[in-house]
């Protein structure tokens, strides 16, 4: 296609060749076409396109770049209403122009066409870009250069591939029905976990990379131990109390004693209890309502979703279900809210082991179940990525429990001998943060007429796959992108390649009164911001914060960052989402904005 008409066009140049030649050889030619209006060209009769080439579009003569991001912007929307949903678009731009690591050297972001972002209003996240080889085009020549027949400097210029992206989705209220104590209940599902509830990553027809290492590990560790797998269903709720575990960092889950709650009554009441409460509530059957204990009534059971599978590694031990000597598996979902930081994940995949030994016998057995896990994982990393790769085993006094992933849930009654299985790329020696895939802990039992030290192991079955795949992001196990599985195929590990490369990245400050007298909830900040932006807030970070001498009025800023991982994320979304955050957190946390 061309903008101008066929008579405009042929005295140029080669013009005329160039459309003879096209046309002998099949195709078809149009001309006065507006790129920001294809659907008007081009009509559904005629099918959609699979391909959109676009080679170094410009307004001509001296148009900034403002001007041109305008015009890219216009053109990505136009072409999202003509191409098939599995079609690309090609925009090839001279050196620099992008604004992408890709371009060398890379312009100030300002100064860029900024066209990932541009495309990322149409819902285009770019998946491939390479060198433009104009030289591999028979009778190619560039032309136009501020709207003359010029030629124009196309060293080092790119092309750049743009795919669909799957669309933000906006989380309705879900209700979860399990089975619980003999009955059926329901229960609201935090919004922030909405997407990640039931997904099925360990059932048998998942080709996820996660129970892959699940069952490898599995497969390698009865080779050297007897196993048993614990198979029955482990409820996702848990009552009870954990010592160590801070309140904040437990998703609450309320059930009235007498009958289960409505979805009504759910979204009305019990969604504030679930993300926020820190406090115990209940049902108030005057009221219809959820409210605190404190204010007086009756109280009602009180469950959370659980964060570690240490209850039912405890409770098979309690009953004596369980054989000396015999390692046994259990593995599931966890939920703990958490601060917002490259390896913290409101929910991953815990695999856990729990075996009873010999007193004396426990360093030696915890040495061996340390060696075969490093035996099976040296085997697999070296498969996927043909490097060698360093497990070591650490006292992980040094560590807090975040980078532990919450393994706070362990009882008092666990000795304080703890040990962090540390995964290293390189060969340094040194454990960086976010290498800690796993935690042994030990505790004394004494059954009849022996004493035995139960061994305890944990291990982050989400981060192991990280680490093994090379995926930079844990959000990226949860995409709904078809592209992510099926790099996996029958379950088999490889290098995952992204197919969304340099993602537009947006920073909003927030800053706030913190009300006064009161403590203000980190965690409780940073859950509000991953349930408004849908995980898209990958950084939150404290850049100031002063109190007025004259009042003792505390007033803290925040500064938060919003990326996607796999999503097109456009900055109008971004503003939006900054709104909501600023009226939830005034009205949950009760801080006064600034």
């Amino acid at each position: 296609t061309c903008c101008e008409s066929e008579e405009e066009v042929s005295g140029r140049g080669r013009a005329a060749e160039s459309i003879r030649r096209l046309r002998e050889g099949g195709a078809e030619v149009v001309f006065s076409v507006d790129c920001t209006k294809l659907k008007d060209y081009f009509l559904a009769e005629k099918g959609q396109f699979d391909c959109i080439y676009f080679n170094f579009p410009h307004c001509g003569r001296k148009a900034g770049v403002v001007k041109n991001r305008e015009l890219l912007a216009r053109f990505f929307h136009s072409s999202a209403e003509v191409l098939t949903d599995e079609g690309e678009v090609h925009v090839a731009l001279c050196n620099g122009q992008g604004g992408t690591p890709a371009d060398q050297p890379r312009r100030e972001w300002h100064n860029s066409w900024q066209i990932v972002a541009v495309a990322a209003g149409a819902g285009f996240i770019l998946s491939n870009v390479h060198p433009f080889k104009a030289e591999t085009i028979h009778g190619y020549k560039c032309t136009g250069y501020r709207s003359q027949d010029k030629s124009f400097g196309v060293e080092g210029a790119l092309n750049h591939i743009f795919t669909r992206s799957t669309p933000l989705l906006c989380f309705k209220p879900m209700i979860c029905e399990i089975e619980l104590e003999s009955r059926k209940v329901s229960f609201q599902v935090p919004q922030v976990l909405v997407d990640k509830i039931n997904r099925g990553f360990l059932e048998l027809n998942s080709n996820h990379p996660v129970r892959t290492v699940k069952e490898k590990l599995t497969a390698d560790l009865s080779q050297a131990f007897p196993l048993q797998n614990i198979d029955y269903c482990l409820s996702l709720l848990h009552q009870g109390h954990l010592n160590g575990v801070c309140h904040s960092n437990i998703f609450w889950i309320i059930l009235s004693p007498e009958e289960t709650p409505s979805t009504e009554e759910m979204s009305n009441g019990l969604a504030n209890a679930v993300l926020f409460s820190h406090v115990d509530f209940c049902r108030d059957t005057d009221k219809n309502s959820w409210v605190n204990v404190q204010e007086g009534c009756h109280v009602s059971k009180q469950y959370y979703l659980r964060p570690s599978l240490l209850p039912y590694a405890q409770a098979i031990i309690q009953r004596g279900a369980f054989l000396p000597g015999t390692l046994h598996v259990l593995s599931g979902p966890v939920f703990r809210k958490c601060l917002i930081t490259p390896y913290s994940m409101p929910v991953f995949h815990e695999m856990f082991f729990v075996c009873a030994v010999n007193r004396g016998a426990e360093n030696s057995y915890i040495q061996m179940l340390v060696n075969n896990i490093k035996t099976s994982m040296h085997s697999l990393y070296q498969t996927v990525s043909g490097f060698k790769l360093n497990i070591n085993l650490q006292e992980a006094a040094s560590f807090e429990t975040t980078e532990l992933n919450d393994f706070a849930a362990f009882e008092s009654q666990l000795s304080t001998i703890q040990y962090c299985i540390c995964m290293e790329i390189d060969t340094s020696g040194s454990c960086e943060k976010g290498s800690c895939v796993g935690i042994i802990r030990t505790a004394h039992y004494e059954l009849g007429s022996s004493e035995l030290v139960v061994v305890f192991a944990s291990l982050n079955l989400d981060l192991l796959a990280m680490l093994i795949c090379g995926i930079s992001d844990w959000r990226m196990l949860w995409t709904s992108d078809m592209r992510f599985l099926s790099q996996f195929p029958r379950g088999e590990l490889r290098l995952f390649k992204s197919f969304s490369l340099y993602p537009p990245s947006y920073v909003h400050d927030v800053s706030f009164w913190v009300p006064d007298g009161e403590q203000f909830d980190e965690v409780a900040f940073h859950t509000i911001a991953r349930q408004v932006s849908g995980e898209m807030v990958v950084s939150i970070q404290l850049i100031d914060s002063f109190q007025q001498s004259e009042t003792g009025r505390k007033s803290l800023c925040y500064r938060l960052t919003f990326q996607s991982c796999d999503k097109a994320l456009s900055r109008q979304e971004v503003a939006e989402m900054q709104l909501l955050f600023r009226k939830e957190i005034n009205q949950h946390l009760r801080v006064t904005l600034r």
